[in-house]
């Protein structure tokens, strides 16, 4: 029989300790460490928790075989795009996003599209019984063959039944729902969650097949848990969007099989996730045209370029100090590009509240975009609208002067595609740029200058 060992594990950062601290020595948070049940240790070395290890030896690099063939889509190309062309054989992807998002609508339609491939295909829920995930199915009008559900929470049973169906795909909803019996501590606690991610990834790596988690998120956004959660999977992807718009975005924030740029856009309708495979063009068809403070800007999301309206409101504040309020943008940035354009412009707008919004629930985080941003506030400060077929880009230095931007061809071939006319960007961009047909190719050096051309 193995003696029970008790330990201290902070519940925000994953620090282990034999005795307790009121203050965690890790991530000096008070009140974090919480009494759980160490995990048992087994002396066997080939075996791990009840999982065959099979012994490895060094190999030389160039004699091992890889490729992109090997990879499973899952023939939704937003999906695919994401994760680098589809799932790697025995990779683990823990997918993260607020309640109600759609990461369980998005998973079943996915396990619906390998299974018609790849079968089998198994989806554990955790949260959910049989009848209810039918449900869902049903309104999403998936009736494959061989997509199995398993509702279990008990990791050691949730591992006897892959054993013994062998499927191609597991996807687990969620991964704070399971526990192991042998830790002595409530389902989502730091132990179960690093013990069960630990299981997963190594039952992954032995039978080689990609497993699919699903995480919770805290209040800040982050998926619960230690951040050693994000650590031992190979792919983390966030679901992004507002509950009140119906576009979301898939975004990768760790992917060691492709790019962390990447993202997929996706519409929210009655029977599920539909794809969208222009955003561009979707983002700016409802368009109020001659409109002050509008502005189309051109943003690059790994290798895709977007065009969205970015929209600025700037009136006088009633309070004692002025607001900056952001939707989309970072609220600093904003604040950087005010003080710019008093300092540099003339611009007498410290008095007053600015208001900046990205229309679509799009999250835009790249300097690209801060030539628009100053551009729209200037259009809303003089009540002048700017043209409806003009497309802006440039990063904005805190001298005034307008920086160049990377991807530029594949920016202002997507506007010529989308039939504007006229772009401004940074003069610096224009060496070696072939002309493009049908628009015009105007450079800028600062500020000063793009308000001449835009006004």
């Amino acid at each position: 029989m193995v003696k029970q060992r008790h330990q201290y594990v902070c519940q925000e950062c994953g620090y282990v300790s034999r005795k307790w601290y009121g203050r965690c020595p890790d991530c000096q948070k008070f009140n974090s460490l919480i009494e759980e049940v160490a995990p048992a240790s087994h002396s066997s070395g080939s075996q791990r928790r009840g999982i065959a290890v099979s012994s490895s030896k060094p190999q030389l690099i160039a004699a091992i075989t890889a490729s992109d063939e090997d990879r499973l889509r899952t023939n939704i190309s937003e999906l695919d795009r994401v994760l680098g062309g589809g799932l790697v054989p025995g990779s683990v992807v823990l997918i993260g996003g607020d309640p109600g998002i759609g990461k369980s609508t998005l998973l079943l339609q996915m396990g619906s599209q390998l299974s018609q491939t790849y079968s089998p295909v198994l989806y554990v829920s955790g949260e959910e019984s049989a009848p209810q995930t039918k449900l869902r199915a049903n309104r999403l009008d998936i009736n494959p063959d061989s997509l199995y559900v398993l509702c279990e929470n008990n990791y050691e049973q949730i591992e006897s039944h892959i054993s013994d169906l062998n499927p191609q795909v597991v996807v687990v909803d969620s991964i704070q729902t399971i526990y192991l019996a042998q830790i002595q501590s409530a389902p989502g606690s730091v132990t179960q969650l690093r013990e069960c991610t630990g299981h997963l990834l190594l039952l992954a790596k032995s039978k080689n097949i990609p497993i699919i988690l699903v995480g919770h998120v805290t209040k800040d956004g982050t998926i619960a848990g230690p951040k050693i959660l994000e650590h031992m999977v190979d792919t983390v992807l966030y679901f992004e969007g507002e509950q009140q718009q119906i576009y979301r975005v898939l975004r990768a924030v760790k992917n060691r099989f492709g790019s962390t740029n990447e993202i997929g856009v996706f519409e929210m309708v009655a029977n599920g996730l539909r794809e969208i495979r222009n955003p561009s063009e979707l983002f700016i068809e409802n368009r109020q045209e001659n409109s002050s403070g509008s502005v189309i800007v051109s943003s690059v999301e790994g290798t895709r370029p977007l065009l969205l309206e970015l929209q600025a409101l700037v009136s006088p504040s009633n309070l004692g100090i002025p607001r900056n309020t952001t939707t989309g943008v970072d609220r600093h940035q904003v604040a950087l590009l005010v003080a710019v354009l008093q300092k540099r412009v003339g611009f007498s707008i410290g008095d007053s509240d600015v208001f900046v919004n990205v229309t679509g629930g799009m999250r835009l985080n790249e300097r690209g975009i801060d030539l628009g941003i100053a551009l729209a506030i200037a259009s809303s400060h003089r009540d002048k609208p700017i043209d409806s077929s003009t497309v802006v880009l440039g990063e904005v230095g805190l001298g005034g002067e307008v920086r160049p931007v990377s991807h530029i061809e594949q920016r202002l071939q997507e506007s010529q595609k989308l039939g504007f006319t006229r772009a401004v960007f940074p003069e610096f961009n224009r060496k070696g740029m072939k002309t493009l047909d049908g628009i015009e190719l105007i450079g800028v050096k600062d500020l000063y200058e793009a308000l001449g051309v835009v006004f």
